[in-house]
């Protein structure tokens, strides 16, 4: 058993940021190991989550390893450093901010803030929302292309007017959000809340949770929505900074 878990462990290693993608033989090459043994292990991992294979039927780190990473961000006590830059947000515009995290399909909310006289959203820390019609969990799905086919796999079942349950629309979304830098939700996922989210990053730059603000669509969409929009961008990046991301830009 103990043999096998470092076989996995060295297999999960060979992945780097100059070689995201291996095939089983480059695998085998690289760690000198059977490729009959490679298989039988990359085809466990994958069957896992751990590994997924493209169409190339190469193999990268899978989605299950964000969900991890996600566990760990929460562990490290993210209210220390993620929850005064909330706070500030919400006494700026008067609304509701959560952090989302990817968990199986759905988006978890790790940390909520609200004003006190805002419009209540009903939500509460813990909750999950589908990720396919939350600004939080389209924002996940668009920097972490491969948490779009379990996601899918659960179904893109209506839940408001504009609920997007097409999956060819979906991916046309994700495009639209890595281009802007965050997503909009309107009228998506409960009728009358318009959300705007933007991606948190690790120290990898791997977008590992989102920054969302959410309130009625009427008073989201009235003059203040572009300074809304800068502004969640911001603090996402801001709190993006005090988990040690560095922009190149």
């Amino acid at each position: 058993m103990i043999s096998s878990v470092q076989k996995m462990t060295r297999i999960l290693n060979c992945f780097t940021k100059n070689e995201p993608a291996l095939g089983n033989l480059q695998i085998a090459e690289k760690l000198q190991m059977n490729p009959s043994t490679v298989h039988h292990i990359v085809r466990t991992l994958c069957q896992e989550g751990i590994l997924i294979q493209d169409s190339q039927k190469k193999y990268r780190l899978g989605w299950k390893l964000l969900e991890w990473s996600n566990h760990v961000m929460y562990q490290q006590d993210i209210n220390t450093d993620a929850l005064p830059l909330c706070e500030g947000l919400v006494r700026r515009f008067n609304t509701t901010v959560h952090i989302g995290m990817f968990d199986s399909g759905e988006v978890r909310f790790v940390l909520r803030a609200a004003s006190k006289d805002s419009v209540p959203v009903p939500t509460f820390i813990g909750d999950t929302l589908p990720a396919y019609c939350s600004s939080t969990g389209k924002v996940l799905l668009a920097f972490n292309p491969s948490l779009i086919k379990p996601t899918i796999a659960k179904g893109l079942l209506q839940r408001a007017d504009n609920t997007i349950t097409c999956v060819e629309k979906l991916k046309e979304e994700m495009n639209t959000i890595r281009s802007n830098g965050y997503a909009i939700s309107n009228n998506e996922n409960e009728m009358g809340l318009y959300g705007i989210a933007a991606p948190i990053k690790s120290y990898t730059g791997q977008t590992i949770a989102a920054l969302n603000m959410v309130g009625p669509v009427g008073y989201m969409m009235g003059q203040n929505t572009q300074s809304m929009i800068y502004h969640v961008v911001k603090t996402a990046e801001a709190i993006s900074k005090e988990l040690g991301f560095i922009s190149v830009y």
